[in-house]
């Protein structure tokens, strides 16, 4: 699930104050870089307390997603279109190719889409149910009817402002997962030196 969450995050760079998915795919292309804070609370059915995570996240149109999470443990996560690479202290990377799983990767390009607020892909994809609250917010529920969302999950729901501020993950064994983000920027527009070799630690 921790995979499954992950890449939901790339959902963080279609932020914007929009009222159609149109405007929400224009922005994306106008935040090439978008960092945050996120706290994760995932409730799972039969336990009494719910798994909380916090962390920080960095998003990069052409290099892909790298998530650290510091509490409860230290564990980072780089994603791209090619691999995802998993450390933990102590402990050799994991990795894990299109090759080895082309499932997962057919999953991720789909997500890429909702990072890209394609409307074509989304619609494809989801039954969508988008809402202007006014006063720059939004919220988006997504209903996947296609694998291997469909198997996964009962509903995705998005809220958001001038940035993305929650994602909402209701999947089909009765968990729930809730990531709530916060001090997200997008300056500077540019990868850092420290950033990229974050991303090159991957390759």
């Amino acid at each position: 699930m921790i995979r499954l969450v992950c890449l939901l995050l790339t959902l963080l760079s279609a932020s914007a104050s929009a009222v159609t998915l149109e405007q929400l795919q224009q922005r994306f292309a106008s935040q090439p870089v978008i960092r945050a804070s996120f706290v994760q609370v995932r409730s799972i059915a039969g336990m009494a307390q719910p798994l909380v995570s916090r962390g920080q996240l960095l998003i990069a149109q052409q290099q892909g997603l790298w998530w650290h999470q510091a509490a409860p443990f230290p564990m980072t996560l780089i994603l791209d279109d090619h691999r995802m690479v998993q450390s933990m202290s102590g402990q050799p990377p994991q990795v894990i190719t299109a090759d080895s799983n082309p499932q997962m990767f057919q999953f991720n390009h789909l997500l890429r889409a909702l990072f890209q607020a394609d409307e074509q892909v989304l619609r494809e994809n989801f039954e969508l149910n988008f809402r202007d609250d006014g006063g720059d917010g939004w919220q988006l529920s997504l209903t996947p009817k296609a694998a291997p969302l469909n198997k996964i999950l009962n509903r995705i729901d998005l809220q958001g402002a001038a940035y993305l501020k929650r994602i909402t993950l209701d999947d089909r064994q009765g968990d729930k997962t809730e990531i709530t983000l916060s001090d997200t920027r997008t300056q500077p527009g540019q990868l850092t030196d420290e950033e990229r070799a974050r991303f090159a630690a991957a390759q």
